[in-house]
């Protein structure tokens, strides 16, 4: 496909992540949304109409359905397939399997979620990591909500050479919130059994040779996960590296538990008073005064809103898979300004830009100054300075 040509793009499942993804489509001026697709006629796909999206019944059965309801479908799946380049399909867990057939049959490409599993695809993606295998590919996988965050914070570390193994605890939603009240979690925590945790393994599937292991679990509430990440470390890493290192890599941004920002809820709210739309956060929320480094050690804990943090990886797959921009650097680029991803959620009091670059001109001088004195290696460690919260 030529890159000056507009992707013609088809969201199949208009639920949590399919609505984000057809509003998240409709921002590029590199992609035109043709239609989404789906089964029900409750206020979900009300919307999609409200909004003016173009609707179509996923199965034949549900038109007439839908249409009683007063739906204004337009056409079924397979009429919605016939007009697009790629399908982003959103479906539940286990249908997007099932949807790949007809995908094949309509000859088109087609972006699955991570409810489904690699094989599906033998292409699992997050952008920062693998987006150029991605290219001009028919199918790809894109990870879940856990493994995108795993996968975005954990390749700033391995791409410098510093893991030697990573463990890392998930306190996962309990629920999804739209659907709380179906079966939500109240006075308990549920561990997950199984370690490692799926999302050790699947992380592995776009961060080769990565040595880590997770273990899981949910608990009582539903605005998004809480990850707890400790990473054994080939050299001793400074604090100030790591900081560096996690600024430059995309979609992380920084939370301070000293702005008040202390808890789930509370990033969250911010989240509502910045006026993302679904209170939407799509970066990966790291607690720098959680930060902590030792002679053999990382420790970080960060926030995942698993509502939206897979919709720019969407975005850039389907530029990926259509080959209208071959460099993932500027795909993600393109996505973070179309739909506000940033680094810095208060740029106008806090100049992180400035201070971070400070810290990476000052990097280089101090690893020099540390090789002059005879380091060779984790033989001969250096303790980190703490930050102010750490010291108490």
């Amino acid at each position: 496909m030529a890159r000056n040509q507009r992707v013609r793009v088809a969201v199949n499942g208009y639920g949590v992540i399919g609505k984000r993804v057809a509003d998240a489509v409709a921002l590029q001026d590199d992609m035109e949304l043709i239609g989404v697709s789906d089964v029900v006629f409750d206020y979900r796909i009300r919307v999609a109409a409200e909004r003016g999206y173009p609707i179509y019944a996923s199965a034949m059965e549900k038109r007439p359905v839908m249409e009683e309801a007063g739906i204004p479908v337009v056409g079924t799946l397979d009429d919605l397939l016939r007009k697009v380049d790629v399908v982003v399909d959103c479906t539940p867990k286990g249908i997007g399997a099932k949807n790949k057939p007809l995908y094949e049959q309509a000859g088109v490409k087609a972006i699955f979620q991570g409810g489904e599993k690699h094989e599906l695809t033998g292409l699992s993606f997050t952008a920062q990591v693998n987006y150029a295998d991605a290219l001009n590919r028919q199918f790809a996988r894109v990870v879940s909500c856990n493994t995108t965050a795993l996968c975005r914070v954990l390749n700033a570390l391995q791409k410098r050479g510093w893991i030697k193994r990573a463990r890392a605890v998930l306190l996962r939603r309990a629920t999804d919130p739209w659907e709380s009240h179906k079966n939500g979690m109240i006075n308990t925590a549920v561990p997950e059994t199984r370690v490692p945790s799926h999302q050790g393994p699947d992380a592995q599937t776009v961060l080769k040779g990565l040595d880590i292991t997770t273990m899981a679990g949910a608990g009582p509430y539903n605005l998004s996960h809480l990850h707890y990440a400790m990473i054994e470390t080939t050299r001793p890493v400074k604090l100030d590296e790591l900081r560096h290192a996690l600024w430059e890599e995309p979609r992380v941004a920084f939370v301070r538990w000293s702005n008040g920002l202390v808890a789930l809820n509370a990033v969250i709210e911010l989240m509502r008073d910045l006026r993302r739309p679904r209170n939407d956060m799509w970066e990966v929320a790291v607690w720098e005064d959680a930060l902590a480094a030792d002679e053999r050690e990382l420790y970080l804990t960060f926030q995942v809103h698993n509502e939206a943090i897979t919709i720019p990886e969407s975005i850039d797959a389907i530029r990926a898979l259509c080959g209208i921009e071959t460099d993932g650097a500027r795909s993600i680029e393109k996505t973070n300004r179309s739909m506000g991803i940033v680094k810095n959620f208060f740029p106008r009091t806090i100049p992180a830009e400035s201070v971070y670059a400070e810290m990476g001109r000052a990097l280089p001088i101090a690893e020099r100054e540390f090789l002059s004195e005879g380091f060779k290696g984790s033989e001969e460690p250096t303790r980190p300075v703490p930050t102010p919260a750490q010291s108490g």
